[in-house]
């Protein structure tokens, strides 16, 4: 009778990092005929910032023509877009509203 040693094997793991998804800035775009209450409206309503936060990017969106209201990943960023540009159609206002990878 013949007995066979059985050999031990170990799997090794194998640290695989996965980079997070990218980000994307979304941002409003001045224009000279949205009034700039609307524009606090929606980054409040969208963004969920206060009144104070809300001015601030509306004044960089005036001043600078552009302005980040937040970083997202593609899907929530795309629908913001999405939302801010439906919104803003519905109230007869040419609001734009982009995003770009960060």
């Amino acid at each position: 009778m013949v007995i066979k040693k059985q050999e031990e094997s170990t799997l090794e793991t194998a640290a695989t990092r996965v980079k997070p998804p990218p980000l994307f800035k979304v941002m409003l775009l001045n224009d000279d005929f949205t009034p700039m209450d609307f524009v606090v409206a929606v980054i409040q309503k969208f963004f969920g910032m206060d009144r104070e936060q809300a001015t601030r990017i509306m004044l960089k969106v005036h001043r600078e023509g552009l302005g980040v209201c937040g970083v997202f990943p593609r899907d929530i960023a795309a629908t913001k877009v999405e939302q801010v540009i439906a919104y803003a159609r519905q109230h007869q206002h040419p609001l734009a509203c982009v995003m770009e990878e960060n």
